[in-house]
């Protein structure tokens, strides 16, 4: 306790500490649902742009829609046509030498 500060003083900062906990505790709650919220909502936006029927008055038959949907399973390659051109460097025999050192010392410590 305080010695300087009143009981109701002291019951006043506990109060006032225990409200500030409440509010950040609910901020954080409701900024993550709004978070999740937002993405769902995006994911479906995404979904019905990339699978919605094609033309006018199309109706999309089971042979239209994919069985799943088309995500990344990691990063793709970023050589072939689409990507930058490939590089080659013809390195010096001390520069081989030293490089296979490093490929020693990287994979002996693994």
């Amino acid at each position: 306790m305080l010695p300087s500060a009143s009981i109701l003083q002291q019951i006043g900062l506990g109060v006032l500490l225990a409200v500030g906990i409440v509010w950040a505790v609910g901020l954080a709650r409701l900024l993550r649902r709004g978070r999740y919220e937002a993405a769902m909502w995006r994911d479906q936006r995404e979904m019905r742009a990339r699978y919605a029927p094609r033309g006018r008055f199309a109706a999309p038959g089971p042979e239209e829609l994919p069985a799943r949907p088309e995500l990344l399973g990691s990063v793709p390659r970023q050589t072939g046509p689409a990507g930058p051109p490939s590089e080659c460097v013809e390195l010096s025999a001390a520069e081989r030498a030293a490089f296979a050192g490093l490929v020693r010392q990287l994979t002996s410590r693994s």
